[in-house]
């Protein structure tokens, strides 16, 4: 675990999960001749990734971004996605002597698998709310289309993990830019899915970004190096060239969800293009 004091904002980033996935999947029209310099891959072409959630204290409050990576569905989807592990997310809370009755707000960024993977859990063979106490922040997009999925988006969007949330009335839809509290905020970052949203917090003039899926990993950080799981791939592409400049402006420290070495960095602009340094 790390912990990161943001001027009122304690931050605490940890590893739910390792998972494997797809290369070519994951960089897109990037050719592997390329992305092969950057990160290692799997004899059957899947690389390294991890899921970070991110623990926030502010005003008294336990504020949960993600919750984690899906095993539910069994030992043949933990085979598929090579799930090396999933319960960091409970040793983190006991570490710091929490429990998840302990938290008050949930903020799923996107309701993909390997990010609410732990918005329910089994209890006496029936699925729950994880975190009793606690609303989960999505975007009314998102929860659309996670409770409409298509042939497209089925695989990651899992009924085990929206349903129960949404049938106990616990999401506490948004819609676009919006104020958690005073320097907390989420924001619209759409082309992953449409609905997808970061989490933004802001104290004492400095600034840290949960950048979600729009920039998955920092091996990511050139613009055309976007996922083909990106539904909206050009969305992206127009996400990145307005948000990078304002974050590197600023000097906000960006949070990525799944690089498996790096869990924050910034941005700069280089001589071949953007870079996280």
């Amino acid at each position: 675990m790390q912990r990161i004091e943001l001027g009122r904002f304690q931050v605490y980033l940890f590893e739910d999960g390792r998972f494997w996935l797809d290369g070519g999947a994951m960089f897109g029209v990037v050719p592997k001749a390329l992305w092969s310099r950057l990160t290692e891959s799997d004899e059957q072409n899947r690389i390294p990734l991890v899921i970070r959630p991110m623990l926030i204290r502010a005003d008294g409050h336990w504020i949960l971004v993600e919750t984690g990576l899906d095993v539910k569905p069994g030992e043949k989807h933990q085979k598929i996605y090579r799930i090396e592990q999933s319960h960091g997310l409970f040793a983190a809370l006991r570490s710091l002597g929490l429990g998840p009755e302990d938290i008050d707000l949930v903020i799923n960024t996107h309701l993909h698998f390997d990010h609410a993977g732990w918005n329910t859990r089994l209890e006496d063979g029936r699925l729950v709310p994880t975190f009793p106490k606690a609303r989960y922040l999505v975007q009314r997009q998102e929860l659309y289309e996670a409770l409409h999925p298509h042939e497209r988006n089925r695989g990651s969007y899992l009924p085990e993990n929206v349903e129960p949330i949404a049938d106990a009335g616990l999401f506490e839809e948004v819609e676009g830019e919006a104020r958690v509290l005073p320097g907390l905020k989420v924001l619209p970052l759409p082309g992953h899915t449409l609905g997808q949203q970061g989490v933004v917090l802001e104290s004492e003039d400095k600034r840290l970004v949960y950048t979600a899926d729009l920039l998955p990993t920092f091996n990511h950080v050139g613009l055309p190096y976007i996922m083909a799981y990106d539904l909206y791939p050009v969305t992206t592409l127009e996400t990145r060239r307005r948000r990078y400049p304002e974050w590197a402006k600023a000097g906000a420290l960006l949070v990525t969800p799944h690089d498996p070495n790096r869990p924050y960095a910034r941005l700069r602009a280089g001589a071949k293009g953007w870079e996280a340094y």
